[in-house]
């Protein structure tokens, strides 16, 4: 059982939170204005015709339906539409105004572009290696509705909301089964045995810096050897897994996490590139997966220092 019982995080503590939620906003920022051009209007709704191929017959059910509904809306309305609620999220986390409203909104909206868009995160087939970005995103945002995040470097003040520990607990499991969800791919032979193809495939279309970037880590890997590289992930994730789901050695796999986190943004997901107009927006990751890896273990972060306080002697 979780417990359940209101929580009075330190000042610097709501700062931290704040600034984390500011981040987040400059981030659907970028999203914004990625996605408010032709090229993600115009291929909206291919986007998510695209994700039909390879889909188990429900789910295809289901994107048929939405497509149908999409086409007496108008994909163009419909794309259109979800910009101006990019553009009010970003605005209510960048300024903390009407933050819990919205970071619900965000909840619902982000799952809503998972299962279209995001097409659920599949087709699941040898070589997929995570269950898509966009509810990475809904997890974000149900972990700020989990911490006072609107409390500092806000516009106007705001009362405090009442915040139990069973709320981040709920986000430090649903977290630890997303990191067993990717370690079950990453255990797969389409994966161990092809580890080093999924760094070689993000330096497409990549500037130079960052194809010599990866290039430095693939030289690295192919002298450990691949099917090594491919079990050191695996391995990670499995511990990471175990670890968040267990609340074992928080300490030191929080921050092993972040660190872990950003190794795989910064190669596998070429630092969520190549950025061009519509190109994120279109495949529904937005900036990348594992960069909002790193954001959510920072507050678990946050919240476990306050909690290593708590129970000191």
């Amino acid at each position: 059982m979780f417990e359940n019982r209101p929580l009075r995080y330190t000042p610097e503590q709501d700062f931290a939170f704040a600034v984390m939620r500011i981040v987040f906003g400059v981030i659907w920022v970028i999203n914004t204005i990625l996605e408010a051009n032709a090229p993600y209007i115009n291929g909206f709704l291919a986007s998510i015709v695209k994700r039909v191929k390879g889909q188990p017959d429900f789910i295809r059910t289901y994107l048929h339906g939405v497509i149908h509904v999409m086409n007496l809306l108008g994909p163009q309305h419909v794309a259109v539409g979800t910009v101006v609620v990019n553009a009010l999220l970003a605005a209510s986390l960048l300024t903390g105004v009407a933050l819990r409203p919205m970071a619900w909104l965000g909840v619902v909206y982000t799952l809503m572009l998972w299962s279209t868009v995001g097409g659920f995160g599949g087709p699941y087939v040898p070589g997929a290696t995570d269950p898509g970005t966009a509810i990475v995103y809904a997890l974000i945002f149900l972990a700020i509705l989990s911490v006072p995040a609107g409390q500092r470097l806000t516009v106007g003040s705001h009362p405090r909301p009442v915040v139990e520990t069973r709320r981040i607990e709920v986000v430090r499991v649903l977290f630890g089964l997303l990191w067993a969800f990717d370690a079950f791919w990453k255990w797969q032979p389409a994966f161990l045995h092809n580890s080093l193809s999924y760094l070689s495939a993000s330096q497409a279309g990549q500037p130079a810096w960052i194809v010599s970037y990866i290039g430095f880590f693939i030289q690295i890997f192919n002298f450990v050897g691949p099917l090594y590289f491919g079990i050191f992930a695996a391995v990670t994730e499995t511990v990471l897994a175990v670890g968040l789901l267990a609340r074992l050695g928080e300490k030191w796999l929080l921050p092993i996490g972040v660190l872990y986190s950003f190794g795989l943004w910064t190669t596998a997901e070429g630092w969520g590139g190549p950025y061009a107009p519509g190109s994120t927006g279109n495949r529904g990751d937005m900036l990348g997966t594992a960069n909002m890896y790193v954001l959510i273990y920072l507050i678990l972060m946050v919240a476990y220092l306050y909690r290593r306080r708590r129970t000191s002697p």
